[in-house]
């Protein structure tokens, strides 16, 4: 017979507890403001003529999507574990990540569309406006930030570093606003437009890539996953290991299975003493969940058909 040990640990990673109330607060504000002021940037970049707002309305609604997701999520993935959802609810943030990120490909994409034709026939954009928006945006985003500043979890952190972005691309519309005041330049907005998005896009597309990877059960760290295989040689009277599988719930929450092969028969007090150094060796790594399956040499695996990585 097969001998298991699971465990389901609670001490895991940055960010796994549920967040205090003043930063669940922080981020609903965070979000009405970001969300309001995004429709408010869409309808002020259709009436000053302007393609760098709309580039910054969707950034702006990218990042409120993010918060949104984040804020409703964090509620949502903390339900405890059910006889359908086994592992819980942490993957839902997985979910919300690749939900924004298409939304933001999409919106990224439109903006471009409009951009680029204004290269070759420039159009001078309604500068006073703005110069207003722009004084609007730096205050909105400012507010968020500071709203979120000092939040604990790695989402919260994240996000304000967003809001910290945003509120230096909308200084860049001031800046932009300015010089067109006083010059003819009208190839600002549709060049300042193109800058915003490729810099949306390209962080988008690798938040996609690294989401879709996690998705799919892709190792989150193959250093940590080097340093757990050598953790689990290092244990006496384990000879070997195979069927090593380890996967991340959001990014932050590991899960880790193993066969582990003993030198010898174990009795019960030497299984006992194995099960307790897996324990110690491998805590330091804060997994949310381990199933560590024990086997005596020469056993045969039922799970042969199953590629090794041991």
């Amino acid at each position: 017979m097969h001998q298991h040990h699971h465990n389901h640990s609670h001490h895991g990673h940055q960010g796994h507890g549920h967040p205090p109330a003043s930063a669940e607060q922080g981020m609903a504000v965070a979000f009405f403001l970001n969300l309001s002021f995004a429709v408010i940037e869409f309808i002020g970049g259709v009436l000053t003529n302007s393609t760098a707002i709309m580039a910054d309305a969707v950034h702006d609604l990218g990042d409120a999507l993010s918060i949104g997701f984040a804020w409703g999520m964090g509620k949502l993935s903390h339900k405890p574990a059910s006889t359908q959802f086994t592992y819980g609810f942490r993957r839902l943030s997985l979910l919300s990540a690749l939900i924004n990120g298409l939304v933001l490909v999409a919106g990224t994409g439109w903006v471009l569309s409009e951009s680029i034709p204004r290269l070759w026939d420039p159009q001078m954009p309604h500068t006073t406006g703005m110069f207003a928006l722009a004084i609007l945006g730096v205050a909105v985003n400012g507010y968020g930030a500071y709203r979120l500043h000092g939040g604990k979890t790695l989402n919260q952190k994240v996000l304000n570093w967003h809001l910290l972005e945003d509120m230096l691309g909308w200084v860049a519309v001031l800046i932009v606003s300015m010089v067109m005041m006083f010059w003819d330049w009208p190839i600002l907005d549709p060049l300042l437009a193109i800058g915003f998005s490729l810099f949306i896009l390209i962080n988008v597309l690798r938040h996609l890539k690294s989401s879709l990877g996690l998705f799919l059960q892709r190792s989150p760290d193959a250093e940590l996953q080097e340093q757990v295989r050598q953790t689990l040689l290092a244990i006496p009277q384990v000879t070997d290991f195979h069927h090593l599988h380890f996967w991340s719930l959001d990014g932050e929450s590991h899960v880790l299975t193993v066969h582990l092969v003993a030198e010898s028969a174990l009795s019960p007090q030497q299984y006992e003493s194995v099960k307790r150094e897996v324990n110690q060796r491998l805590a330091p790594f804060g997994l949310a969940h381990t199933t560590i399956e024990i086997e005596h040499p020469g056993e045969d695996c039922r799970d042969v058909s199953v590629a090794s990585d041991g």
